[in-house]
């Protein structure tokens, strides 16, 4: 079976994972940032929880070809653990690797939490600007639709709706910071606005919708940083950006 991988499986399980080792032991980070010559370089690894193939480490010939390759089957490691977990497959589990995979993921759900107590200003400007230096032409005109109604259009699941619920907690903080970054620019608001708005056109082209392009864009307001707080700063303005501007429409 070929090693292809739907881009919205890969983008939920990067994200989830919050760019890190699911191993608890470990919890590396899997991403080297973009240098003056080079892109930003992915050092994780897939690895596949029922094996790929029906002879590989953890093999079950029940489970469905198709369904081998999707986000329920994958964990993201870095290359020392998945080596390990492949070489020691009666250790590692297919039961075993599904509890490390969800007890990772809730492990990065309560640090967004405690980070996003500590977003500050440098955390916000850090994010924003990353957004906003995307978009060539500054955009004022944009609909508001409902939060809540927005979610049900778009069919979020649970997970992401309770990320929303975790960024408006600092909605107030993110337009304080929007309004004082005027002082520096004027049109910031709207470069902001459109800069999000020119990633999310960018990622619904390429077929991503509901959850998977939220965890997208929630890396993309981040930057792709690796910190946890920095990643929390920018599920805040996500969030914000989320309730201001006419997008995630099914």
């Amino acid at each position: 079976m070929p090693r292809g991988y739907a881009l919205a499986d890969l983008e939920l399980l990067w994200g989830r994972a919050a760019l890190r080792c699911a191993f608890p032991e470990c919890r590396r980070e899997l991403a080297a940032p973009e240098t003056e010559h080079d892109p930003t370089a992915l050092l994780g690894e897939i690895a596949h929880i029922v094996s790929r193939s029906d002879a590989g480490p953890r093999a079950d010939p029940g489970t469905p070809l198709e369904d081998r390759n999707r986000y329920d089957n994958l964990i993201l490691l870095c290359p020392t653990h998945h080596t390990l977990v492949d070489r020691q497959d009666s250790t590692y589990t297919a039961e075993t690797l599904r509890a490390l995979k969800r007890e990772h993921e809730e492990w990065v759900r309560a640090e967004l939490t405690a980070g996003m107590h500590g977003v500050g200003f440098a955390e916000l400007q850090v994010a924003a600007r990353g957004i906003a230096r995307r978009a060539m032409e500054p955009v004022s005109e944009f609909a508001v639709t409902p939060p809540l109604q927005k979610m049900q259009r778009n069919a979020l699941t649970d997970r992401v709706i309770d990320l929303v619920y975790l960024g408006a907690m600092r909605a107030r903080d993110v337009a304080e910071f929007v309004e004082g970054m005027t002082a520096v620019s004027h049109d910031f608001p709207e470069r902001l606005k459109a800069g999000f708005v020119e990633e999310y056109n960018a990622r619904r082209n390429e077929g991503l919708h509901g959850d998977s392009l939220f965890e997208a864009l929630r890396l993309f307001a981040a930057g792709d940083s690796r910190d946890l707080r920095e990643q929390a700063a920018g599920l805040a303005i996500l969030v914000y950006l989320f309730e201001k501007c006419e997008v995630f429409e099914p």
